[in-house]
């Protein structure tokens, strides 16, 4: 990276500033302990988001979850079970304890706080942020995490429109529909993304579909659930039935 020589020029923005006080906080912290591995942070994380849709979790659907082998997911969460983080129901599955699901919860909220980041001070694209997000998230500094926070004015979410945690875990979780129920010719806006991979985010990116856009379904095909789509200035389009309930919008009832 290239030096700014400063030869009594007007100084920098108070937030370019603060931009690059984050940047030396982050290379003093990145190597610095950590209390769990970022193995165990993923496993963690993985189980927060698999309980909250099936309330247990079993050792099969982790290790789809996670692209790997049921022997390798029973030996990590007798690790995790060991320290406290796991709750085993027999003949269930298990879920997270209390404190495991604290710990996922911070982890969740330096990924989202990053990925909101690297969107919005860096300029990266929505569908590029996400694995860059994976590897930061395991920088264990609260300190830093809280500053952070707070240079972003504390934003409520991230750039596919999932909640960010607060300081304290708490997550808000915002009511929405997605287009396959929204009422058609109703104007709604934007909210969130379920599919948030790279591919589903460029096309919706192609089609001028973002968090924020305003829009309305004006017509449902029987054939294939396809829906008419019109998003504001711009011309009616079709999206498919996967592309469809994978877009959440809020609207005033």
């Amino acid at each position: 990276m290239s030096r700014v020589k400063n030869n009594h020029s007007t100084p920098l923005p108070k937030k370019d500033c603060v931009v690059k006080k984050i940047f030396l906080d982050l290379s003093k912290f990145y190597f610095r302990y950590m209390k769990y591995s970022s193995s165990k942070e993923n496993y963690l994380k993985a189980i927060f988001h698999l309980q909250e849709e099936d309330g247990v979790v079993t050792t099969n659907e982790l290790a789809a979850a996670l692209q790997t082998r049921a022997a390798s997911v029973t030996d990590m969460l007798k690790k995790l079970k060991t320290q406290k983080l796991l709750l085993y129901e027999r003949y269930k599955g298990f879920r997270l304890s209390p404190e495991g699901r604290k710990v996922a919860l911070q982890i969740i909220r330096k990924h989202r706080l990053w990925e909101y980041f690297l969107v919005e001070k860096l300029n990266f694209g929505w569908d590029e942020v996400h694995e860059i997000a994976e590897e930061l998230e395991h920088i264990s500094s609260k300190k830093l995490i809280d500053r952070l926070d707070e240079f972003l004015d504390f934003p409520k979410t991230d750039p596919h429109g999932d909640p960010i945690p607060d300081s304290n875990g708490k997550l808000t979780i915002a009511k929405q529909v997605d287009l396959l129920n929204l009422p058609l010719n109703k104007l709604a806006e934007v909210s969130g993304i379920g599919d948030q991979s790279a591919e589903m985010l460029e096309l919706l990116s192609h089609k001028n579909i973002q968090l924020g856009s305003k829009l309305e379904v004006k017509k449902r095909f029987a054939f294939d659930n396809s829906i008419e789509l019109k998003v504001k200035n711009h011309p009616p389009i079709t999206i498919s039935e996967h592309v469809a309930k994978n877009i959440f919008a809020k609207y005033d009832e």
